[in-house]
């Protein structure tokens, strides 16, 4: 049966816009980590984001000036003032993956649409207006005073909608920053986007399986 959810939420990075902090992380640190190593930089510098949004809040500039030093120290490299400075500025910039703006554009005929992120205030509304589709609302990890995974993040949400967790959809490319806590918190319908950077997640957690946002109609029976 088609899913006939109340609001459709989405993870906007990597799930809706192409997440780029790779190919900013090869350009800027070139010099300083030898090739054979920047993989392994480069998934570490993914995990000390992670590790950095599980406490308290703090302003996502924070965030990853402190994850770059942090994985900068672990492999031994010097790390300079500013090198977060560079990813944080480069967000705004980042425009959406080629699927995402006409599929988008047919289900906000028919479902409110709504972005829960992990940026900060100043930097989401410019990828929001590249996505090219209307969105009913957007927020953020600096108006929940909590980042995703964690539950606040969901429930500053839901209270903001005034939904249930049974009535949305909730569409993410990760399962360690949404779908996990999604389920948590007894949102039923979940669909995973398969972007190829994360492995495909315990069918414990109950998803559905889109390669991109162009599937996301054929669930919704449109």
């Amino acid at each position: 049966m088609p899913l006939r959810p109340k609001f459709i939420t989405f993870d906007c990075y990597g799930t809706l816009t192409n997440f780029r902090m790779g190919p900013v992380a090869r350009e800027h640190f070139a010099g300083r980590v030898p090739a054979g190593r920047m993989d392994a930089f480069l998934q570490d510098f993914s995990a000390y984001r992670m590790d950095e949004v599980l406490g308290a809040w703090k302003p996502y500039a924070e965030v990853l000036e402190n994850a770059i030093r942090r994985t900068c120290r672990k492999h031994g490299i010097s790390s300079q003032e500013g090198d977060g400075r560079v990813f944080y500025d480069a967000v705004p910039g980042w425009g959406p993956h080629p699927d995402v703006p006409a599929a988008l554009t047919r289900v906000a005929r028919e479902f409110p649409l709504v972005i829960l992120s992990n940026a900060a205030n100043e930097q989401i509304h410019r990828n929001v207006a590249l996505l090219e589709a209307p969105f009913h609302a957007v927020f953020t990890a600096e108006q929940a005073q909590a980042y995703k995974p964690r539950m606040q993040a969901f429930e500053h949400m839901l209270d903001q909608l005034g939904a249930r967790p049974e009535e949305l959809l909730h569409v993410s490319s990760s399962f360690r920053y949404d779908l996990m806590t999604a389920h948590d918190l007894g949102i039923r319908d979940k669909a995973w986007v398969n972007r190829g950077h994360e492995p495909r997640g315990n069918a414990f957690y109950g998803f559905h399986e889109i390669p991109d946002i162009g599937g996301l109609p054929g669930l919704l029976g449109l």
